[in-house]
């Protein structure tokens, strides 16, 4: 399968009481890239949502597009990472990756964010190799 023809899922879901909406990727990519990323990286804003049934606020919300359109600008993908989810609500927006090399990935990261304001994430790395998120997340939602 190309790449480029990868498709996506957009879904919600209830979490304590808010709604959370999840964009995913569909597919795989084949066993052999699997296990090259074999972490599961997940950059995570927290945000007030108390005001907006848990969705962030339209000022917070336009930051987090800026931030994601320079995270769609990291040198690598398919090589180095694939972005295969994100998740917005109850208060946390989430851009999950999964990655090969979590020193390489960062100093791309940071190069792709070098002109932006600092945003106020936080990134965490956790051992895959099965893809096992991605795989219950698909799940939930019957894919």
């Amino acid at each position: 399968m190309a790449w480029s023809e990868e498709t996506w899922s957009v879904g919600e879901a209830t979490i304590q009481g808010k709604p959370v909406v999840y964009k995913f990727m569909n597919d795989f990519p084949d066993g052999s890239t699997r296990s090259k990323m074999e972490w599961l990286t997940v950059v995570s804003w927290t945000y007030d949502g108390s005001t907006n049934n848990g969705m962030p606020p339209k000022h917070v919300n336009e930051l987090m597009i800026k931030l994601e359109d320079g995270l769609e600008t990291i040198r690598g993908r398919e090589e180095l990472y694939f972005d295969v989810y994100s998740a917005t609500g109850n208060g946390l927006k989430e851009f999950v990756f999964y990655i090969a090399d979590r020193e390489v990935f960062m100093k791309r990261f940071n190069e792709a964010l070098s002109d932006h304001d600092a945003y106020p994430i936080g990134i965490n790395f956790y051992k895959d190799k099965e893809w096992s998120n991605l795989k219950k997340l698909q799940t939930d939602f019957g894919i």
